[in-house]
């Protein structure tokens, strides 16, 4: 039997070091047991070719710094490429996993909002699929205390990777369907000069 084929898609302005690179790091080596384990650096990478390689995976996990309450640019720019392919079988129905990490706050906002924007494409989000891990929370935790039991650790990427490859297998069985979407015009120019 074929292992399924997971891709990790890291979207952080530091690449391949770094923070979110050493989150990814860790969830690779949780998800290698179960799947096979791709991993691409936006930053070095044209979203055509990452597009690509999505149509052939199975799961997806994605991650990103947290920067001035949002996401990097690199992912930014990526799903807005990527709007054409809206609904498709790149996307439709393959379940995604998210990680953020960031220095002190707005990390969870980030992780809903992008969560909203992969199930508009059609992505499966599977519970507790994705977490987000602060320096705060590591100074709390290497503090100690039972008020940090409610923190994410790192721990709780098993738990995600986890979710995500259960998700997968309860995917194969569905039978997804897109809404209509507009392929063409979504760029088109709607404000016309005089039209207030």
């Amino acid at each position: 039997m074929t292992k399924p084929k997971i891709m990790i898609i890291n979207a952080s302005r530091g690449g391949a070091e770094g923070n979110t690179a050493e989150v990814l790091r860790l969830a690779g080596e949780a998800l290698k047991t179960r799947a096979a384990v791709t991993m691409v650096v936006l930053a070095d990478t044209d979203s055509e070719e990452v597009l690509k390689e999505i149509e052939k995976t199975d799961g997806l996990v994605f991650g990103t710094g947290t920067y001035w309450d949002s996401w990097s640019h690199y992912l930014q720019r990526f799903l807005e490429e990527a709007t054409a392919t809206e609904g498709t079988a790149t996307w439709l129905g393959k379940p995604a996993a998210v990680f953020v990490t960031g220095h002190s706050e707005g990390g969870k906002g980030v992780l809903s909002r992008l969560q909203g924007v992969l199930a508009t494409f059609g992505c499966l989000i599977p519970p507790m699929g994705g977490m987000v891990y602060s320096l705060a929370n590591q100074l709390a935790i290497a503090r100690g205390g039972e008020e940090t039991e409610d923190l994410w650790s790192l721990a709780d990427i098993d738990v995600v990777c986890r979710n995500l490859c259960e998700a997968m297998i309860l995917s194969k069985r569905a039978s997804w369907e897109s809404w209509p979407v507009d392929r063409a015009g979504f760029a088109k120019l709607w404000i016309k000069a005089g039209s207030v």
